[in-house]
């Protein structure tokens, strides 16, 4: 570890913290040129594992970074890196899940393959062996190139075992399966960012507007009891519910934030 490292993660705490309790669109791009080495990694990594370019999974990280970002709680005690992987991580799989949806094959190509196909089968019966590429062109009246080209996008499509390699890294090979989200731990992450959200706007309330909250809601008390705690009237602890509910669904409202042109 070198000794700039110590001074990196503190000015990055120091931003994360500032952006937290003041968000900016110029603190917003300090963090992202901060941590612009993570989304890279990342980027670098997921790339060796399909066909998109390098550039474009690094474009696709960057939103992840910035919704870590913006979702981050610095009062927790998680490391940020450890925080945002999901994210960057997971906009990049997003990216590769839609776009593998909406490659087509030519209806030309479509054709011809299953043209192909037959061809094989006849030539195959005739010739007594598996006719060559030019053969099954020559018939089909294309080129080699093109027939070529339909039968790799044909095979293209085809279902993949979850089991299949894709990296063949020593010690630590990677399936498909590896790649694909984990749904419950991301419903168990949004889960934990919700409850940090509540967490937040909670203790941003006055104090005994806070307690009645938690008496109420969490610990499950009447509004007599609660009164009782706290010292007021259950008449007012109901105005404090109800102004405390106001204040923290003010505060978890979404704010939108300026871009930069």
């Amino acid at each position: 570890m070198t000794a700039t490292q110590p001074c990196v993660r503190s000015r990055g705490m120091e931003l994360l913290i500032a952006y937290y309790q003041y968000p900016s669109v110029k603190l917003r791009n300090q963090l992202v040129q901060l941590n612009a080495g993570l989304v890279r990694k990342i980027a670098h990594r997921v790339s060796h594992q399909c066909a998109e370019p390098y550039e474009d999974l690094e474009q696709i990280g960057y939103l992840g970074l910035i919704r870590a970002i913006e979702r981050f709680d610095p009062n927790q005690g998680c490391a940020f890196s450890s925080f945002a992987v999901p994210y960057i991580r997971g906009e990049m799989l997003h990216f590769l899940r839609d776009r593998s949806g909406t490659v087509k094959i030519p209806r030309r190509w479509q054709q011809l393959n299953k043209a192909g196909q037959k061809i094989r089968e006849t030539l195959a019966e005739a010739y007594g062996r598996q006719p060559t590429d030019e053969e099954v062109a020559a018939e089909l009246g294309v080129s080699v190139h093109e027939w070529r080209e339909s039968r790799m996008a044909t095979k293209n499509r085809q279902p993949l075992s979850l089991d299949a390699t894709i990296s063949q890294q020593i010690d630590s090979p990677m399936t498909l399966g590896d790649t694909l989200p984990d749904f419950r731990y991301q419903n168990l992450q949004n889960l934990e960012e919700d409850r940090q959200q509540l967490q937040r706007a909670l203790n941003q309330l006055e104090e005994k507007t806070r307690q009645a909250i938690e008496f109420v809601f969490i610990n499950d008390l009447s509004r007599k009891e609660v009164a009782e705690r706290i010292g007021v009237s259950p008449m007012t602890v109901t105005r404090r519910l109800h102004r405390g509910i106001q204040q923290m669904v003010a505060c978890l409202q979404p704010q939108a934030l300026q871009t930069d042109p």
